[in-house]
């Protein structure tokens, strides 16, 4: 209803301007009379002299003189044609009710007077008449001037209008551009997510076709449980957009030395601490989280990769420490941009690991950075604080914290 009253509004504007516009000279016109002449009073002094002169000629014969007062006389004695008559005489002293009473006497010397009183009154309403002229051009002057003001006015307004419309256009189009761009990144981050899971589940279903023993086959069926449960919490389409972006966080207390000890394996070796380290997670965010971690010191480096717990101000502490050539200080800070990575190729390369470990990190109310490690190689710290929560039906949504 409000667009349709804005659109509305300048033809609604024309309009009242328009009224308001001519609404003087409409006035003019209507008192003063619409197109209005003193030719009537003109006719008057015509027939008045015309008399006057007819008694004077003596070639005239007296029913030609009698025609001639006859027409003075109706002249003169029928006021209802002679517009604004009252408007006329308030102009002077000369009045139509004398010439006709000066014509009735018939004598040379009222006739004369009588003409002379026609006359005036002719000038009277040429007075009036002129006066009425300037009073329509100032009208139609007046009106030109509103005409063009509210040209003017409905322009600039169905100018502002249009400017709006096109405000809010590319209002619509940046806000459409930007949940598009939000879309394309979760699902970039879906994609990078679910690989390794697949992977996993594909090598553990090729190793079941060979096992030898019931308990192998156990353990490989495990890892594709393991595996599918991972892709179908990686891969909910209806909360792609809480699972990487917003960050909605499913919290549990798990123990941390398990959730360490499972990524742990091959290069990768893990010390935690002896008692268990429960602590307010979301056990599958940090199993990410930890995964993208050790995956990228392998990735970049040939030797042994250290993974560590421990709860310095007891609050949990990760560090995954590799032996490899290190990363330049001014190069940090870039490897948690979307699209970078590592040092061998930070400036063309398409990982999302690290950004993804950041936000993740950042939800769970802590941080993740990088530093030399001592003796050389990287160390990557990861921090686990205090999620800051919102209790929604047994979740904890947690806004992005990066």
């Amino acid at each position: 209803m409000r667009e349709v009253i804005l659109a509305a509004l300048p033809a609604l504007l024309t309009v009242a301007l328009l009224l308001l516009a001519t609404q003087p000279a409409y006035r003019t016109l209507i008192e003063n009379g619409n197109g209005w002449t003193p030719y009537a009073y003109q006719g008057l002094t015509q027939d008045v002299q015309s008399y006057q002169v007819a008694r004077l000629d003596p070639a005239l014969s007296a029913a030609e003189r009698q025609m001639r007062r006859e027409v003075a006389l109706s002249s003169a004695g029928n006021p209802a044609q002679f517009t604004m008559l009252a408007a006329v005489e308030a102009r002077g002293d000369a009045r139509l009710e004398r010439v006709a009473a000066l014509l009735r006497r018939d004598t040379p010397t009222s006739v004369a007077a009588a003409s002379r009183e026609a006359i005036r009154l002719t000038a009277q309403a040429g007075d009036l008449a002129n006066e009425t002229k300037v009073q329509y051009v100032q009208a139609l002057e007046a009106m030109r001037r509103a005409l063009i003001a509210t040209a003017l006015a409905t322009g600039i307004l169905s100018m502002l209008l249009t400017v709006r419309a096109l405000l809010l256009w590319r209002t619509e189009r940046e806000r459409r551009a930007r949940r598009e761009a939000r879309q394309r990144e979760a699902l970039s981050l879906a994609s990078h997510e679910l690989r390794r899971p697949l992977q996993s589940l594909l090598l553990a279903s090729d190793l079941l076709r060979h096992a030898d023993t019931p308990e192998q086959r156990q353990h490989l069926l495990g890892l594709i449980e393991d595996s599918a449960t991972q892709l179908a919490s990686r891969a909910d389409l209806t909360r792609l957009q809480d699972l990487y972006l917003d960050v909605t966080l499913r919290l549990s207390r798990p123990d941390l030395r398990v959730l360490v000890q499972r990524v742990a394996g091959g290069r990768v070796t893990a010390r935690v601490p002896g008692s268990p380290v429960p602590w307010a997670v979301d056990a599958d965010r940090l199993r990410q989280i930890l995964e993208n971690l050790v995956e990228n010191a392998v990735k970049y480096t040939s030797g042994p990769v250290e993974l560590t717990l421990d709860m310095p101000g007891g609050q949990p502490e990760i560090t995954v420490r590799d032996h490899g050539p290190g990363m330049p200080a001014e190069l940090r800070e870039r490897a948690f941009l979307p699209y970078e990575r590592g040092p061998r190729g930070l400036t063309e390369g398409q990982g999302l690991g690290l950004s993804l470990v950041r936000r993740y990190a950042r939800a769970h109310g802590g941080d993740v950075t990088l530093e030399d490690a001592p003796g050389g190689g990287t160390l990557v710290r990861l921090t686990l604080g205090e999620p800051p929560l919102v209790e929604q039906a047994g979740q904890a949504r947690v806004r992005r914290g990066g």
